[in-house]
């Protein structure tokens, strides 16, 4: 429920309800505004009820106002909301579910894991990924094999949200689907995890042909931060992509990774400025005296951003012995 006390200039809200019993459409569309601005717990109620109107527009409006308010009864509505015959009614519906926060829904929407629809599915996952819900962990391993990728996406999220180390197999796993979005998901939830498997999985989704992936796999091995992860990183420094090579370089200032001091200064001569600039700001976080000459020659690089960055890393390095 919302945090804030109603207005009184919203008014009674059970006179507000019987617009809910009108004829017209558009006043009880309306009704349904002024039972949600009330922000009062007895709205939930009402508002469930507008679930079932038999317009569209005022079941709409219905399950959008639920995602304002908390609690089984709001999660049992959206439910329902969810198995809407109109798509836009459907799909508002899981909008909404997934800012219920109360963990009294994670009952109700453990049975729905299994619904005939791909929708439902996903949007109860999506649901329980926001509710971090440890009995939500089984069912959302199992989700992994689901024919959609929708589904398989959202049970990523609930995995990588839980953050179970007993259940790094399944994200291994998951990064090798079929399904790019599904790799994307689960390379990005590997990153919590300070393991060996993890760092592999991740360094092998740097040959993915999604070149999404590939950046995703750079940006996770610098959080996994495990030494291991340098070489393949100083690899992806070659990639086709600028983007997956500037989480590397990132990645690679994260490591301290001093072996490859030499390929980021490489790096000090591509013809992008951002890569330039990422080449200098990973060497000022390895601050390695190997490092000097490499920047020094690029203190009056054409770029101001590059040249600043520079003299910020010439400043980091250890003074020669």
């Amino acid at each position: 429920m919302t945090a804030f006390e109603p207005f009184e200039a919203f008014g009674d809200i059970d006179e507000i309800a019987t617009g809910l019993a009108s004829p017209d459409v558009s006043v009880r569309r309306l009704a349904v505004i002024g039972i949600a601005e009330t922000a009062r717990s007895e709205a939930v109620g009402y508002l469930a009820s507008a679930v079932s109107d038999p317009a569209a527009e005022v079941r709409l409006q219905a399950v959008k106002a639920l995602g304002d308010f908390d609690g089984l009864e709001a999660a049992l509505a959206l439910i329902q909301g969810l198995l809407d015959s109109d798509q836009e009614v459907a799909a508002a519906a899981a909008e909404s579910l997934s800012s219920i926060r109360d963990t009294a829904a994670v009952g109700a929407l453990l049975p729905v894991v299994s619904h005939p629809s791909s929708l439902v599915r996903a949007a109860v996952l999506r649901s329980l990924k926001s509710l971090r819900a440890d009995a939500a962990l089984e069912p959302a391993v199992a989700a992994l094999g689901d024919p959609a990728p929708e589904v398989r996406v959202q049970a990523v999220g609930v995995i990588g949200y839980l953050k179970s180390i007993d259940s790094l197999p399944s994200l291994f796993g998951a990064a090798r689907d079929e399904n790019a979005e599904v790799r994307l998901a689960a390379v990005k939830a590997l990153s919590f995890a300070d393991d060996a498997g993890a760092a592999q999985a991740a360094a092998d989704a740097l040959a993915d042909t999604e070149w999404q992936v590939r950046a995703a796999a750079a940006e996770t091995l610098g959080r996994i931060k495990r030494a291991e992860a340098a070489p393949p990183l100083a690899a992806a420094l070659e990639d086709g992509f600028w983007q997956v090579r500037q989480k590397a370089l990132q990645s690679l200032g994260k490591l301290k990774a001093r072996d490859m001091v030499s390929r980021i200064v490489g790096v000090l001569d591509d013809e992008l400025p951002s890569l330039r600039k990422e080449a200098a700001a990973a060497l000022g976080e390895i601050a390695d005296p190997g490092a000097r000459a490499g920047l020094a020659a690029k203190a009056l690089d054409s770029d101001p951003d590059v040249r600043k960055t520079v003299a910020w890393a010439l400043g980091r390095l250890p003074d020669e012995v």
